[in-house]
């Protein structure tokens, strides 16, 4: 499957690019600290712990209380995870492999 095409723009291309110029862990907490709020940027790091959970087949109810995201979070999280453009699943994956790794 592929992305939506509605997400492609000029602006959002050089987004990409320059998120793909991030060497390390400092530089994305550099980057995003300046281009993002902090809510915005815990709001990410809580879909991505909610996939994580859903992946491993934790209750949604473990997954509320466990990440603070509401029941409407974690079903558009669920909906992305098996049904949306993979880019979840992708990460889950890398980050199996690369914990597998160590």
């Amino acid at each position: 499957m592929t992305y939506d095409s509605r997400l492609k723009d000029d602006f959002t291309e050089d987004l990409f690019e320059a998120i793909l110029l991030l060497e390390n862990k400092e530089d994305c907490y550099r980057f995003f600290e300046d281009i993002c709020t902090v809510a915005e940027i815990k709001a990410l790091a809580q879909r991505l712990e909610v996939a994580k959970m859903l992946d491993q087949n934790y209750t949604y109810t473990d997954i509320a209380e466990r990440t603070g995201a509401s029941t409407a979070t974690i079903s558009r999280v669920k909906r992305c995870l098996y049904f949306g453009a993979d880019g979840y699943r992708t990460i889950l994956d890398r980050l199996k492999e690369q914990k597998n790794k160590r």
